[in-house]
């Protein structure tokens, strides 16, 4: 295929980094547009103070008093944020939330007096954890000479505490620890709660009385992992829990596909590009797509997963959320809660999903070039007539102005062939098109689309129709692409990074409201309750294919075509 030359046309000013309303400000040189606020705040986490540290500024008191009101302390000894990992001794821990913030101290996110601790039941001491933590730290952002000296930094300020999730003294004790820390300074705390679910409560109970910061002091935030339940009733009954420790505004609900740069592009690439908006619509747009796939199964995991099946775990809430952000409305602001306000009105608007509108499946055993691969009832942890889907297809539909008639395909499988997140915009036909006879029935040549791959390899790329150079007239499916890879030097922060810093910053756009729970679990419980009430048997696929059938079918009652199956759907 010829290379495409797109050239991008910006104003300077978009070059600028000094605030209008204050020449002389100086951002952080990582600090991102997205962080200089509107207000005419700076970059407020990573401003550099004049020994070359970036401070904590005004977004770690939203929740505190008035900048001044800490008295000799505050003006003495500025601010400190603890981050305490609940969990520390866990897979989530050790892969993503210890190497996340080790990435933003790497890279001078991190404020300059910080403190991290680790809580779980294991017995370890400080060095235990420091040399676990170790094992999973690179500097995978850029290579530079120094990694092995703030590698040795970042360790010596992290900690360890042990204690039992509902056990106030364990949590006394941690208090005490984190209060060493930040003496001298404004403190302020957040919790991350790296366990199941089930224990949630337990430890928000015993971390508010005895580990949270007094009023009139700095803030206390919690962030909670997924899932927020398994339906309707689990999950109110989950908030209301919550709520009797914390307060709404404490509670920051992570979703870590909200934090992939793909879908935090999402609303730029609607929003500040003019040649998108008046095509935004069921006028012109046919159906979208949302697919998810990963290529293994479920690894050790089939004990928790056979609990919650592939629609709890990816498609109520990371392509839900995905869908919410790509339908809603244009935004009052980029405010957090003017974004949360429009996701919900989508999701309030949408269908309850029926069952004639689902297809579920389970990978089955399968042989493949002298290798065998294990059906999903072959983990020792899943019953053997388990009926849990690890495969399923859906169409979804929002009832409003904008959406009306447009099915959202949903589709997200284990042990499919391969690995895969991206949203597909299929636009309608051109009306009377001209060239009808050259393109004929090829649906890829008579369908322009969108692509966003999420994940792996990210990119954005426009199918168009082209003239294939030469005497004849022949028409070719072309692609204008944008590979991060290619367009982009710096290796693209993972999701961890980007939420963690958020959660710090106050700054709740990407974490989802109690509202917005409630709207989601709306949508999928009562399907999900006739599914286990019926014991609907899914359609059994082979390890490594593309899915069940069914499927296809599903696509095919709204006269689609999965966008990912033509020419493998791929570049």
């Amino acid at each position: 295929m010829a290379a495409i030359d797109l050239r991008f046309h910006l104003h300077p000013a978009a070059f600028s980094s000094v605030h209008p309303s204050n020449p002389s400000t100086k951002p952080h040189r990582h600090c991102p547009p997205q962080r200089i606020h509107a207000a005419g705040r700076r970059c407020l986490l990573t401003a550099k103070s004049s020994n070359g540290h970036p401070q904590i500024g005004a977004s770690f008191n939203d929740d505190a008093k008035p900048s001044g009101a800490g008295g000799p302390a505050t003006e003495q000894g500025g601010n400190t944020v603890s981050i305490t990992v609940v969990g520390a001794s866990g897979d989530l821990a050790k892969k993503k939330i210890f190497p996340a913030l080790f990435a933003l101290f790497y890279e001078d996110w991190l404020p300059e007096h910080f403190t991290v601790f680790g809580y779980a039941r294991s017995k370890m001491s400080d060095e235990e954890l420091r040399n676990m933590i170790s094992m999973t730290l690179t500097c995978r952002i850029d290579q530079r000479a120094n990694c092995s000296e703030k590698m040795d930094k970042f360790l010596k300020r992290c900690f360890y505490q042990s204690g039992q999730y509902n056990s106030e003294e364990g949590f006394r004790e941690l208090d005490r620890k984190l209060t060493e820390k930040e003496a001298g300074k404004l403190p302020n705390r957040l919790f991350y709660l790296s366990i199941p679910p089930n224990i949630f409560v337990d430890v928000v109970r015993s971390a508010s009385r005895t580990a949270s910061l007094p009023g009139g002091s700095g803030w206390t935030r919690f962030i909670v992992e997924k899932p927020f339940g398994r339906d309707s009733e689990s999950s109110g009954e989950l908030t209301r829990s919550l709520k009797m420790y914390l307060e709404e505004e404490q509670i920051f609900r992570i979703d870590h596909y909200l934090g992939k740069e793909l879908v935090e592009n999402l609303s730029v690439l609607r929003f500040s590009n003019l040649v998108f908006q008046p095509l935004w619509s069921r006028d012109y747009i046919r159906n979208v797509q949302l697919i998810f796939s990963e290529d293994f199964g479920t690894e050790g995991r089939g004990g928790y997963f056979d609990n919650y099946g592939i629609i709890r775990d990816i498609m109520q809430n990371h392509l839900l959320q995905i869908l919410a952000l790509f339908a809603m409305e244009t935004p009052v602001s980029l405010a957090a809660e003017d974004i949360r306000n429009e996701k919900v009105k989508v999701l309030r608007s949408m269908r309850q999903l029926k069952l004639e509108d689902v297809v579920v499946g389970q990978y089955k055993g399968h042989t493949r070039g002298g290798k065998s691969f294990p059906a999903y009832v072959d983990d020792p942890m899943v019953p053997n007539d388990s009926v849990t889907p690890t495969f399923a297809a859906a169409a979804l539909f929002i009832d409003n102005a904008r959406w009306d008639g447009v099915p959202f395909l949903m589709k997200a499988g284990k042990a499919l062939h391969t690995r895969r997140a991206e949203i597909r915009v299929q636009f309608r036909r051109v009306p009377g098109n001209l060239y009808r006879g050259n393109v004929g029935t090829d649906l890829d040549m008579a369908t322009n689309e969108l692509v966003l791959r999420v994940q792996p390899d990210e990119a954005i790329y426009l199918k168009i129709n082209n003239k294939v150079p030469g005497l004849g007239m022949r028409l070719d499916s072309s692609n204008l692409n944008l590979f991060y890879s290619e367009r982009y030097q710096r290796e693209i922060p993972d999701a961890y990074e980007r939420l963690l810093l958020d959660a710090m910053e106050g700054e709740r756009r990407l974490f989802i409201r109690s509202d917005e729970l409630d709207a989601a679990w709306a949508i999928f419980t009562p399907v999900l309750r006739e599914l286990e009430d019926k014991r609907v048997a899914p359609e059994l696929y082979p390890y490594g294919s593309r899915g069940p059938v069914g499927a296809h079918y599903l696509a095919a009652n709204y006269n689609v075509r999965w966008g990912d199956i033509s020419s493998d759907g791929s570049l």
